[in-house]
């Protein structure tokens, strides 16, 4: 079965580094502890991962959002072959 092309389209990147807000977090008291014993960038790592955790929810979203599109595409594909396949070279 073709599958299309699911990522979610995202904005451009400008290249800048995004600007910055300080936040308030309450952590456990011993990872905290022991990142700043390890001399980790707690901000930095913590920017990180929800950085990655919002792409990722972002993704999911955006795939639940256009399943129907997708699962008809992937029907059509299935009943009619790709377009200008006749064309094709390989």
């Amino acid at each position: 079965m073709p599958i299309i092309h699911t990522q979610s389209p995202g904005r451009p990147s400008s290249g800048r580094p995004a600007g910055k807000r300080a936040a308030n977090l309450s952590l456990s008291a011993d990872v905290l502890d022991a990142a700043k014993e390890l001399r980790l960038n707690v901000s930095q790592l913590c920017d990180q991962y929800l950085r990655e955790t919002v792409r990722r929810e972002q993704d999911r979203r955006w795939r639940q959002e256009h399943a129907g599109f997708i699962e008809a595409y992937n029907a059509t594909l299935d009943a009619e072959g790709l377009p200008l396949e006749q064309w094709r070279t390989f």
